[in-house]
């Protein structure tokens, strides 16, 4: 299958499974495909053949895209090297789940969250620590008496009752002990937390030069900017009070600016934030509920509410945005 066949059918099945899905960012470099919300939950997806393909800053900047935005990074992909990803297992690259297509059809559409993650040394699943204590004692089993039967240590069994995850086959092993099911499943749309790496997301890109200026004007009306790297828009700006966040673009107004803008709008859509994209010089005023914003205009801007009632008067105003 190709990337594209790919993409256009995680698209449909997100769209089947209640998602509102941004238009496809089609646009290089790009650090995710395409955003979707439902609800409160909201993803940025990556969707490859071959999840090798996944790089640390890419990965990098999803995190950081994930926090600002307060949505979940995720790479859909099918294989590793020369490997199928199997059903039911979410894998992480550089700290991002990662989940096959059926994964994903299991979890969104069907709303049955995946039991198994891999890490080194295999395949893993979460053990709910309290409900194996209890069937231990009700059993009245010691932990050596537990230890024992599964070939282990005292110490490990305490761990696993301590919360310590266990491979597939001993978790097999506890629930054909016990007669009940000991696993939990794992939280993707939380990004998956309690079993991944904990690997620090990396700080903020530098600001372009030709950026500065932009960049000044929103410190200046009280937004905190944070740049981006591999994103349609050159930052996410965010405000503490009713401004909200901005996604904002900034070069001349050609071809590929339009298209960004295009993104920009439809993301934000997705995510419930206004997009400003701005130009040396002006020659509409919108593209799809993106504001296009003069320079020198900018310069002029006060404060935020000026920013914002520009936006509203030259973009579209979106009633979830406001």
């Amino acid at each position: 299958m190709s990337r594209s066949a790919l993409v256009e059918n995680v698209m449909a099945m997100l769209e089947d499974a209640g998602f509102l899905v941004s238009d496809r960012c089609a646009i290089r470099p790009k650090s995710f495909d395409i955003a979707a919300r439902r609800g409160e939950d909201v993803l940025l997806l990556k969707i490859l053949g071959n999840i090798d393909a996944f790089d640390a800053q890419t990965g990098g900047e999803m995190r950081r895209l994930g926090t600002y935005l307060n949505a979940t990074p995720i790479v859909i992909g099918l294989r590793t090297r020369d490997e199928e990803l199997k059903p039911g297992v979410v894998y992480f690259r550089h700290g991002v789940p990662v989940l096959s297509p059926d994964t994903a059809m299991d979890l969104f559409v069907e709303e049955v969250p995946p039991l198994i993650y891999a890490a080194p040394g295999g395949l893993y699943v979460n053990i709910d620590s309290e409900i194996l204590a209890d069937v231990r004692e009700d059993r009245d089993w010691s932990l050596g008496r537990l230890a024992k039967e599964l070939g282990v240590s005292r110490r490990t069994v305490s761990k696993y009752e301590d919360g310590m995850d266990a491979s597939v086959e001993v978790a097999a092993e506890l629930e054909d002990l016990f007669d009940a099911p000991l696993t939990s499943p794992v939280s993707v749309l939380d990004g998956a937390e309690e079993v991944r790496d904990d690997e620090p997301t990396p700080d903020d890109p530098d600001v372009a030069p030709e950026d500065e200026p932009i960049v000044t004007v929103f410190t200046r009306i009280g937004f905190e900017v944070h740049p981006t790297d591999r994103a349609p828009f050159k930052s996410v700006n965010e405000s503490d009070d009713e401004h909200g966040q901005v996604l904002a673009g900034h070069s001349a107004f050609t071809e590929t600016a339009e298209k960004r803008a295009r993104i920009m709008s439809s993301v934000g859509e997705v995510t419930r934030t206004r997009s400003v994209y701005v130009v040396d010089e002006l020659r509409r005023e919108s593209v799809d509920g993106t504001a296009l914003i003069e320079k020198d205009e900018m310069d002029d801007i006060q404060d935020a509410t000026d920013l914002r009632d520009l936006i509203m008067e030259r973009g579209e105003d979106r009633e979830e945005v406001a």
